[in-house]
């Protein structure tokens, strides 16, 4: 049975989206099967970041009844799979807790892991999944706004009995207003599984409609992502430094 896990944060644009497709990809180079389930049906954002928006059957087909689950699930060429949302503008569906629990019950036998891009913010399709899922991961931006809303996020997913792993501090530019991880993992009281450097790649990447694990995989943000997934399946993994970063960072310093 996989492991069915809420990627989430309380505020938008802090790279929700972006964590759950490289910690899909990163995964899937550790050898594991892997499913993300775009569960943004208002603001969908994974097909495009994938190249899959011209795909006909979506995850709103399915909680419509007019497609069954395995219509809707398409392999991407770095080997894990995705169910997308629509992108058009139409009725969006509303599907409740249970409704969820059946769609990734019956997605558990197929992968080793199921990840579920959520909605930003609190809202009740939010909340739905995250008392649908078993876990949950937190990403947020190292600045006050975005920690005060994942404390929020924390609160309730605790009163849904959703184990929280912990938070991706995601977009890091080590700025002086920034907050240090430590103020962080104290203000949320949960560990801090990666710290992910704001990254010139990630954006190309986006671009190239790839994740960047796999389109630039020894720039930073993409050996600090894998570092992430090996820390979800209890492997180490020390993020690598190509030559080319090196100079970069020289130059930065």
């Amino acid at each position: 049975m996989a492991r069915i896990i809420a990627i989430s944060s309380g505020k938008g644009g802090v790279g929700k989206t972006t964590t759950t497709i490289n910690l899909a990809a990163a995964l899937t180079e550790f050898k594991y099967a892997v499913i993300i389930v775009d569960a943004n049906m208002t603001t969908s954002n994974i097909s495009l970041h994938l190249g899959l928006h011209f795909k006909p059957i979506t995850l709103n087909d399915v909680f419509e009844k007019n497609a069954k689950l395995i219509d809707a699930i398409y392999q991407h060429e770095n080997g894990f799979k995705v169910i997308p949302a629509d992108i058009s503008i139409r009725k969006t569906p509303n599907p409740n807790t249970h409704e969820y629990i059946d769609l990734l019950y019956d997605l558990s036998a197929h992968a080793d892991f199921v990840l579920v891009d959520t909605p930003a913010g609190l809202g009740k399709e939010t909340l739905s999944i995250i008392e649908a899922v078993d876990e949950l991961i937190t990403v947020t931006n190292p600045e006050l706004a975005a920690i005060t809303d994942a404390m929020k996020l924390s609160v309730h997913a605790s009163k849904l009995e959703t184990h929280n792993l912990g938070v991706v501090i995601n977009r890091v530019r080590n700025v002086s207003h920034e907050l240090p991880a430590s103020h962080i993992e104290r203000m949320l009281d949960l560990p801090i599984l990666g710290i992910i450097p704001e990254d010139r790649e990630v954006g190309r990447a986006i671009a190239h409609k790839k994740p960047v694990v796999s389109f630039s995989p020894n720039s930073l943000a993409a050996q600090h992502f894998k570092a992430v997934a090996a820390r979800l399946i209890g492997e180490q993994y020390t993020p690598k430094t190509g030559l080319r970063q090196k100079i970069l960072n020289w130059f930065r310093s």
